[in-house]
């Protein structure tokens, strides 16, 4: 993902479009695209800020964050079940289609880990516990 412009530069900008000067003029006098410069001036009127707008998917809103409560009470219940299963199980009882991979990282954030015993046998548990 890219990264926003500096302050430095968007504070540049708006000064220059402030002292008289068109958006697409400071754009070139700047260095940068002319859509940049249109829509840094348009947030500015907007939102009275130049500041850049947070990039990325906000947290916790994600398909399974729903289902967090039932997918660790399975897990305690089962500590050896694989995720596999652990997607068959939530597809047959809440009608939820998940990849295994994303199951993984839902429990791995909730803090759970995946620790094999000596028969090589796994089961999550978790961390601290």
């Amino acid at each position: 993902m890219g990264k926003p412009y500096s302050m430095d530069l968007r504070e540049r900008i708006v000064a220059h479009v402030a002292g008289g000067g068109t958006r697409r003029g400071a754009a070139r006098q700047f260095g940068v695209s002319d859509s940049c410069s249109v829509k840094l001036l348009a947030r500015v009127e907007r939102t009275g800020s130049a500041e850049p707008s947070r990039q990325g998917r906000p947290r916790g809103g994600g398909k399974l964050a729903a289902h967090l409560d039932f997918l660790i009470a399975s897990v305690e219940q089962t500590p050896d079940m694989t995720m596999p299963e652990l997607a068959a199980l939530l597809a047959g009882e809440r009608g939820v289609a998940a990849n295994p991979a994303s199951l993984s990282r839902v429990l791995c954030a909730a803090g759970f880990s995946f620790k094999k015993n000596t028969d090589g046998l796994g089961a999550r548990s978790r961390r601290g516990a």
